[in-house]
């Protein structure tokens, strides 16, 4: 791998591609503009990017994973991302997109919300791909901003930029779950690998073994991000993963406690519970009586 190259401000990117610098904490990138072609680099990103890219000039890798960024791919990056970035030889990047420092988000209405922009966690190989109309108005959202960073700096940038970026996340967002709709028999593949995982984990003595199991753990084994993982099944079951993985805990457990004559106890550890307390609590949390109540109501 590449030497790691720490980003924490916008201006070290520009300085990378060698690209002009027009407000401290946020850049409007436009590839074609560079002086500087880096063709093979790691970036540990301390700040917030979003790219489309424009042609097809190289690879964007996760660990050992490269990711699905061809012609016309929106990539995001959040503070703490790395990625290693590798140039064809002899072709020139040409992306457009923003970076912005998470300080100048503080204390406005994008800082409160960047959680929601749940893609920017999307560390996996799954890129969202824009038709030519989303295109044409991620790119019109990045000339706003452009044009507001042109204008001096007074007390109104702030949080005029921050509304463009804003408005700029919230198409992606839209953009986002059209795909989730469009890409619909794909996504029923990872839900449906999903049960048969969720099934080996509880009936065999994995449970028993590692404990109750988490989002992160499935997603690995669909290899996608545990965000766009968890967006994935709410989009197609209406749950979040972790609610679709309790659903499932609950209703071995009624299982076993009607099927079997196992103690709470005993139920408790093999679901892969530390403590039967905590199995008792979620159950009841959950079905509205404790597992000894609900066996007794049910005989």
């Amino acid at each position: 791998m590449a030497d790691i190259i720490k980003i924490n401000s916008v201006e070290q990117y520009d300085r990378l591609f060698g690209l002009e610098t027009l407000h401290p904490q946020v850049s409007v990138i436009d590839l074609n503009q560079a002086t500087r072609f880096p063709t093979h680099f790691t970036v540990n990103y301390g700040v917030y990017a979003l790219f489309l890219k424009q042609t097809i000039c190289g690879d964007i890798r996760y660990g050992k994973q490269t990711y699905d960024y061809q012609e016309g791919t929106v990539t995001s990056f959040a503070p703490g991302q790395v990625a290693e970035v590798v140039m064809k030889a002899s072709v020139r990047p040409s992306a457009r997109g923003i970076l912005f420092h998470p300080d100048l988000i503080k204390g406005t209405s994008l800082g409160r919300n960047i959680k929601q922009y749940t893609f920017f966690s999307y560390a996996s190989n799954e890129a969202l791909h824009l038709s030519e109309e989303e295109k044409d108005i991620f790119l019109d959202c990045l000339e706003k901003t452009n044009l507001e960073l042109q204008h001096p700096i007074d007390k109104h940038s702030k949080r005029l930029i921050c509304r463009n970026i804003e408005l700029l996340l919230d198409y992606c967002m839209r953009f986002y779950e059209r795909q989730f709709t469009t890409r619909a028999n794909a996504n029923k593949d990872v839900l449906a690998k999903f049960e048969g995982l969720l099934d080996d984990y509880f009936h065999g003595e994995q449970a028993q073994q590692e404990g109750l199991p988490t989002v992160r753990y499935f997603a690995d084994k669909v290899c996608l991000s545990p965000n766009y993982f968890g967006d994935l099944i709410k989009k197609e079951t209406g749950k979040s993963a972790q609610e679709y993985i309790q659903h499932r805990l609950i209703d071995l457990a009624k299982e076993m406690i009607l099927g079997t004559d196992k103690t709470v106890s005993q139920i408790a550890y093999e679901l892969g519970f530390q403590y039967s307390q905590h199995f008792s609590r979620m159950f009841k949390k959950n079905v509205g009586c404790t597992p000894n109540e609900y066996r007794k109501a049910q005989a």
